[in-house]
């Protein structure tokens, strides 16, 4: 990729950014989205927003940075710790600032992203499950009491787990060509983080 589009892609994201259905800390939410509250439905949930997004495709990215085991144990810790905070949201438990932290998320993946950011795996895992939790407690709030749950559970668990697998693939295939390039990406990303926090 070369420079010129490399800043047509970050300009792209800024003016994303700005925009306030994306700048909204969680846009994209209300109602069912017409799926239906099943398998699709939870589906599209993470789809549906960019918070979810973005987050979840930099989690991707980070674990290739990292390397090693931190390839899949780090996507998986996010998913575990998601699915935990979906089953306390459902069941009713909250924690103040859930908004704020899912939009903190993505300024925080993306700067790891753009600072290739070295931890331990143990750490990396911490990290990603703490804002995990609060995707998770946003979906299994969101979920009526009459879904069918563990139908519903899986739909967003799999798009979760695709979502982490297109960052790790860009994540791979952008290094083999540049560092500048998933730099660029997690700079893009830590700015539309700071738009969900503004606005």
């Amino acid at each position: 990729m070369s420079m010129k589009s490399m800043r047509t892609l970050l300009k792209g994201f800024v003016l994303l950014a700005a925009l306030p259905a994306i700048a909204s800390a969680h846009p994209g939410h209300d109602g069912d989205h017409g799926f239906g509250w099943d398998f699709s439905g939870g589906f599209a949930h993470p789809l549906g927003g960019w918070d979810h997004l973005l987050a979840m495709i930099a989690v991707g990215f980070w674990a290739v940075q990292l390397g090693g085991r931190a390839r899949w144990l780090v996507p998986a810790a996010f998913v575990s710790m998601m699915t935990l905070g979906a089953v306390l949201g459902h069941g009713g438990i909250s924690i103040a600032g859930t908004e704020q932290g899912i939009a903190a998320s993505v300024l925080v993946l993306g700067l790891l992203v753009a600072t290739a950011a070295r931890l331990p795996i143990a750490a990396g895992m911490a990290v990603v499950g703490v804002f995990a939790l609060f995707h998770g407690l946003a979906h299994g709030a969101e979920m009526p009491a009459t879904a069918a749950g563990l139908s519903y559970g899986l739909g967003f668990v799999l798009a979760t787990s695709l979502l982490h697998a297109a960052g790790l693939g860009l994540g791979l295939i952008t290094a083999k060509k540049s560092t500048v390039i998933p730099q660029t990406a997690g700079a893009a990303i830590a700015l539309v983080g700071v738009a969900m926090l503004t606005f």
